[in-house]
Parts: structure tokens; C-alpha cells; sequence
């Protein structure tokens, strides 16, 4: 008995809901940086998720591949999909520590095309990174759970597989006119 399609398509919806909040995640401003430009004065800057930890947006796109790929593999694709989303969490929660550690490094590049300056004289934190943290860290979880997760995955969906060829009836092989007759009587023939 294989997985039934409900099961696998619950793993396939929690990836994708994974893969759409580290794309959310990004969005929003995760540091603020104030500089001094010779011209402008104080110059305050706001850095998005997506510009302090380009990875997450990147993150984003292999989870939703991932979860492509569940919805098609047996056991071994199985085991493949839950470590690269495994990964991809781990690249998640590393941005957010990453940001977390450092905010005056994730702003100095904006404060730089704004002031010429690097340096930020003063740095605040949003509470994005620290989300980015704990969705990639409960990525990492899902994953984790992906790989005991019950039903017998041995065989993968045939769902996108080429229709099997039609036995051959009456001692001819079927043709066009076999298949008008099929429709004829209500039959899909495809």
C-alpha cells in the first residue's frame, strides 16, 4: 500500500507553507541604521530581510521545489527532499543568527550607498531575524519529521506517468475508429 495522496499532499502543503513564510520573512525591515553624510547630515537607513540575508529568499525557492519534488518521489526522493529542506531551514535560521550577531555588518552596505560611509553610528534591531531563526529551526523539525513519517512510501505517484498502451481487443490493434467508438459509448479514450 502506498502513501495515500492526502498524506503525501499534507507534506507537500506544510513544505510550501515553509517555503511561502521565508519568503515573507524577507520582506519586511530587519535593521535600522543611522549614519552622518557630509552633506545630508544623519542619514537613517532601513535594511530588508531580503538585502541583510539574500539566502532566505533563496531558501524560499528550494523549499517549494522541494515540495514539487515530494508530491513525484518514492522513499530514497523521500529521504533527498527532507535533507535539502533540512538545508535550506539550517540557511534560514543561519540569516537570522547571522543578522542577529552582526546588525551593524547587514546595514553597512546601504549605509554606504547612502553616505559613502560604512559605519553606522547606531543600529536597531526589528524582530524579523529572530522569526527568520525560528521558522528555519522549525524547517528544520518538519524535516525531520518528513523522514519518520508513517505510510509506505516504497512506490512513487504515477500521476504524471504516460498512459499504459491499450491491450490489443478482438485480434487488431486499436485505432482511430476504436477510439470514436470509445467516446461514442462515454469512454475517455486518453
Amino acid at each position: 500500500m502506498t502513501a495515500s495522496p492526502p498524506r503525501r499532499g499534507r507534506w507537500v502543503a506544510l513544505l510550501l507553507a515553509a517555503a511561502a513564510l521565508a519568503g515573507l520573512v524577507a520582506l519586511p525591515t530587519w535593521v535600522r541604521g543611522t549614519g552622518a553624510s557630509a552633506l545630508e547630515g544623519a542619514v537613517t537607513v532601513q535594511v530588508t530581510g531580503a538585502a541583510a540575508a539574500p539566502q532566505v529568499g533563496g531558501a524560499a525557492l528550494v523549499l517549494a521545489a522541494a515540495a514539487g519534488a515530494l508530491g513525484l518521489v518514492a522513499r530514497a526522493g523521500r529521504v533527498l527532499v527532507a535533507v535539502v529542506a533540512a538545508g535550506a531551514g539550517l540557511l534560514v535560521a543561519g540569516a537570522g543568527v547571522s543578522v542577529l550577531r552582526d546588525p551593524a555588518g547587514a546595514v553597512a552596505g546601504a549605509l554606504a550607498d547612502a553616505t559613502g560611509v560604512p559605519t553606522a553610528a547606531s543600529t536597531a534591531l526589528t524582530p524579523w531575524p529572530a522569526v527568520a531563526l525560528v521558522l528555519g529551526a522549525a524547517t528544520v523539525l518538519l524535516a525531520a519529521a518528513l523522514l519518520r513519517a508513517p505510510g509506505d512510501w516504497t512506490r512513487r505517484s504515477s500521476r504524471h506517468d504516460a498512459p499504459a498502451t491499450r491491450p490489443a481487443r478482438d485480434g487488431h490493434e486499436p485505432d482511430e475508429r476504436d477510439d470514436w467508438d470509445a467516446l461514442s459509448r462515454g469512454d475517455d479514450p486518453s
